[in-house]
C-alpha cells in the first residue's frame, strides 16, 4: 500500500499544499490558497489606518485558511485516504514574524491590538526596520562581536531582531504585551502540534543563533536597548530543534480542522528556499540551487565554514544535516518583471497580445528573443527592492541606463532580465573568489519552467550549465520530503534526507548550456554592470538613498 506526505509551502501572496507519493515522488494533487488580504502595505484591513514607508504586513488568519481549505482539497483531488498520510512538512517565507500571547494567539487577532500595525505579521520584505538593522550592525562591529562575521559584517532589516527592536522603539506597549515573538513558520507548527518548536533554520539564518554559541550575549542586547537585555529568555526561546526532526503530532483539533487523522508526525519547519535544495536533488557541495520567484535565493552546501563578505548567512546543518548551508539572494527578480508589465507596456502591445492569443509575458519573451546580447544598448541594476547580496542595503534602488527615443519595450525587458542574471553572477563570483567552488547551477521555482529566454540568458551570463528541477513546486516537495523524515522508515518514510532524495526528487532531461559567442559579449557587459554596481553600491555615493528618503 502506497504512503503519502503533504508539503505545505507558505509563500508571499499565496500558499499551497502538495500531496506526494513517498515511494516515487509523484505529486498527486496540488491546491493553492490565495491570501485574502495579500501583502498589506498601505492600509490595515477593515480600517483607515495607513502604514508607513517600506511596510509589508500580513494577516495570520490567511495562513489558517491554507490548513482549512488546501489540505482537504488535495485529499479530495487525489482520492487518497487520510490513513495513508504518514507525515506533514512545512516551509515558510522568512524572516516573517509575529507577536503572540501565552495561548499562541497573534495580538492582531485581539480587539485591543488589531488597530496597532505593530501587532500584525511583519512579512519578510518589511524593510522599515532598516535603521535598526544598521544600528545593530554598527554596535556589533564596535563591540567586536564574533557573530557579525557569520553574516558578512551586515544585518538585514528583513531579519527578526531589527523588526523586534522596531516594535520596542515604536510601539513599546505591543512589545510588553507579547509573550513571544515567533517566526510565522514556527507559529504554524505550534498550531498543528500544540507545541512550540523553534526551527534551527529560522533561528540560524534570521535570528543570529548559532549551534555552538547560541544567541548573542545579554550584554550585547543591553547595548542595543536596556529592555532587550533578556530578550532571549523573555521573548524568544533557547529550545531550538533541528530540521528533519519531528516537531510533534497533529492535534485532534487540527485533525478535525484539516480532515486528516490525528497523531500524524509533523516535521520541524524550514525556510521555503532551503526546503527546495533536496527537491533539486542536491545533497553535496559545488552545486548552487537558484530558487527563482518574486525574489531569488541562492543556496550552497559546503563541508567548510568560511566567512564571506556580503554573504548574509552560513549555518551548520541549516539546509541539510552534516553541511554548512550558505544563503544569498536578490530581493527582487520576478517582482521586477511584474512591475514592468504593470507599468510600462503600451496599449499597442496589449492589443497585439490579445489578437494573437498570447500572454503579455510570452509576447515580450518572443520579441526580446530576437535581440542579440548587447543589441539593446541598455544596462540595468536589479535593485528595485534594494540589494540583499552582496551589498545588503535596502535603501538602494533600480537603475536603467542607455535609453534613447528609439528604445523599445522588449529591449528594456531584456535588460531587466540581464540585470538579474548579472546580480546572480556577482553572488557566484563572491563565493568562488572566497574559496567555495560552484560547478553547476540548479533552478527551480515559478520561472524556470515558463521562460526559456530567461534561463538561456542566465546560462550565458554565468557561463555555467543550468539544470531544471522537475517539480514546479520544489519548496513544497522539499517540505513533503522532510515530512517523510519526521515519519521515519518504520512508518513508510525515510531515516535520512539522502534516501528521500533518491526516491522523491528528479530533474528535467533538458538543461541549458552556455552559448560561447553570447558568453563573450556578456563578459563585456558584465564589466560595465560591475562598474555601476560598485559606483552606486560601494563607493561614497548615496544618491539612491537620498532620493528614496526625500
Amino acid at each position: 500500500m502506497s504512503k503519502y506526505t503533504i508539503g505545505l509551502d507558505f509563500g508571499t501572496l499565496d500558499s499551497r499544499a502538495v500531496l506526494v507519493n513517498v515511494g516515487t515522488g509523484e505529486e498527486l494533487a496540488t491546491a493553492v490558497y490565495s491570501y485574502p488580504d495579500g501583502v498589506i502595505d498601505e492600509v490595515l484591513p477593515n480600517s483607515k489606518i495607513k502604514l508607513g514607508f517600506d511596510w509589508a504586513l500580513q494577516n495570520p488568519d490567511d495562513y489558517l485558511g491554507v490548513l482549512k481549505c488546501a489540505i482537504p482539497e488535495v485529499l479530495k483531488k487525489s482520492n487518497v485516504s487520510p490513513k495513508d498520510i504518514i507525515g506533514i512538512g512545512v516551509d515558510f517565507t522568512s524572516c516573517t514574524i509575529l507577536p503572540i500571547d501565552k495561548q499562541g494567539t497573534p495580538l492582531c487577532m485581539k480587539d485591543k491590538w488589531k488597530s496597532n500595525p505593530h501587532s500584525w505579521v511583519k512579512l519578510w520584505k518589511h524593510h522599515s526596520a532598516e535603521p535598526y538593522a544598521n544600528k545593530l550592525k554598527d554596535i556589533a562591529l564596535k563591540r567586536q562581536e564574533k557573530f557579525i562575521h557569520r553574516y558578512g559584517d551586515k544585518i538585514s532589516s528583513e531579519w527578526m531582531l531589527p523588526k523586534i527592536w522596531q516594535i520596542l522603539e515604536e510601539a513599546p506597549e505591543v512589545y510588553e504585551a507579547a509573550d513571544r515573538f515567533i517566526e510565522a513558520g514556527d507559529w504554524i507548527i505550534l498550531q498543528l502540534t500544540g507545541q512550540e518548536r523553534r526551527s534551527s533554520c529560522n533561528a540560524g539564518y534570521k535570528a543570529i543563533w548559532d549551534k555552538k554559541e547560541g544567541y548573542p550575549s545579554p550584554k550585547f542586547f543591553a547595548a542595543l536597548h536596556p529592555k532587550l537585555k533578556n530578550i532571549v529568555k523573555e521573548k524568544l526561546s533557547k529550545d531550538i530543534y533541528p530540521i528533519g526532526s519531528k516537531a510533534g503530532s497533529l492535534t485532534p483539533k487540527m485533525a478535525q480542522f484539516t480532515g486528516l487523522n490525528e497523531n500524524i508526525p509533523i516535521a520541524v519547519g524550514i525556510i521555503d528556499a532551503h526546503s527546495a535544495v533536496p527537491a533539486a536533488t542536491v545533497t553535496n557541495p559545488g552545486k548552487m540551487v537558484l530558487i527563482m520567484g518574486t525574489s531569488t535565493c541562492h543556496m550552497l552546501l559546503s563541508k567548510e565554514q568560511k566567512l564571506i563578505p556580503g554573504i548574509p548567512g552560513v549555518v551548520k546543518d541549516g539546509i541539510l544535516p552534516g553541511y554548512f548551508g550558505y544563503e544569498a539572494g536578490q530581493a527582487a527578480v520576478g517582482d521586477i518583471f511584474d512591475w514592468f508589465m504593470s507599468n510600462c507596456i503600451p496599449v499597442t502591445y496589449e492589443r497585439e497580445a490579445k489578437e494573437r492569443g498570447l500572454d503579455i509575458y510570452r509576447l515580450l519573451e518572443e520579441k526580446a528573443s530576437k535581440l542579440k546580447p548587447g543589441e539593446n544598448g541598455l544596462i540595468a541594476l536589479d535593485w528595485w527592492n534594494g540589494n540583499r547580496s552582496i551589498l545588503n542595503n535596502t535603501d538602494l534602488s533600480g537603475l536603467l541606463i542607455g535609453l534613447t527615443l528609439n528604445t523599445k519595450p522588449e529591449e528594456i525587458y531584456r535588460a531587466l532580465i540581464e540585470s538579474t542574471a548579472f546580480g546572480t553572477r556577482i553572488i557566484i563570483e563572491t563565493f568562488v573568489n572566497n574559496g567555495l567552488p560552484i560547478e553547476e547551477l540548479y533552478a527551480c521555482g515559478g520561472m524556470p519552467h515558463k521562460d526559456k529566454l530567461l534561463m538561456q540568458i542566465y546560462a550565458d551570463v554565468t557561463d555555467r550549465e543550468i539544470k531544471i528541477v522537475s517539480s514546479r513546486q520544489a519548496s513544497a516537495l522539499g517540505a513533503a520530503m522532510f515530512g517523510a523524515l519526521a515519519a521515519g522508515s518504520k512508518a513508510g518514510g525515510y531515516n535520512s534526507i539522502k534516501d528521500a532524495v533518491e526516491y522523491m526528487a528528479s530533474l528535467e532531461k533538458k538543461a541549458y548550456l552556455p552559448i560561447l559567442e553570447n558568453v563573450e559579449v556578456y563578459n563585456q557587459l558584465f564589466a560595465e554592470y560591475r562598474r555601476l554596481h560598485d559606483y552606486f553600491g560601494l563607493e561614497d555615493n548615496q544618491v539612491m538613498e537620498r532620493l528614496k528618503r526625500r
